[in-house]
């Protein structure tokens, strides 16, 4: 099966919205690198209903009226990042976690360079919150679409980011402000 894509306009830019049959396979940035995320051939859209969905919920999600996608997802990727970006999917609206943090979550506290790199491949951003993940300084650090574009996200979803302490065995302050 062939993946199927469309374009929409949204305050972060031009969006690229893919689809692999009934599930959302992928959401690319305007100025995305081209082997950033690696999927198959690909068809214009023709009236996908998961894209349809994705389109309705992304503008309500930009609107303030969304907190939490409710898609069928498809990552294409190696197990690792796999196993990272349903991480992703973990962190709640408006809140924040560090590249550690995830980490330990997924059970390999010494993979935080190995977390970063799948974050920054993660095929479906702002479902799966890759702009959620920040240092554990609480600096915003690198991401596909930009660094004003993940600020935008995080002040949408709450105002200033903060980096929030998890009920795990994890070193990190509790609330470390960016500004």
């Amino acid at each position: 099966m062939t993946f199927t894509y469309r374009f929409i306009d949204s305050p972060v830019g031009q969006l690229k919205l893919i689809a692999k049959g009934s599930a959302l396979a992928a959401i690319l940035w305007e100025n995305d690198r081209p082997n950033r995320v690696l999927l198959g051939a690909m068809s214009e859209d023709r009236g996908s209903a998961i894209l349809n969905r994705a389109e309705q919920q992304l503008a309500e999600y930009f609107a303030g009226a969304r907190s939490y996608f409710d898609l069928a997802l498809e990552f294409h990727g190696t197990e690792f990042q796999k196993q990272v970006w349903q991480a992703l999917l973990t962190i709640p609206f408006g809140e924040t976690r560090s590249y550690l943090q995830i980490a330990i979550q997924i059970g390999n506290p010494a993979a935080v360079r190995a977390v970063g790199a799948a974050n920054g491949r993660n095929p479906i951003s702002i479902v799966a919150p890759c702009h959620r993940v920040i240092g554990s300084s609480g600096a915003l650090t690198g991401f596909a679409g930009g660094l004003t574009t993940k600020q935008m996200l995080l002040t949408l979803e709450g105002g200033v980011p903060t980096l929030v302490k998890r009920r795990t065995q994890n070193p990190l302050p509790i609330q470390t402000s960016l500004f």
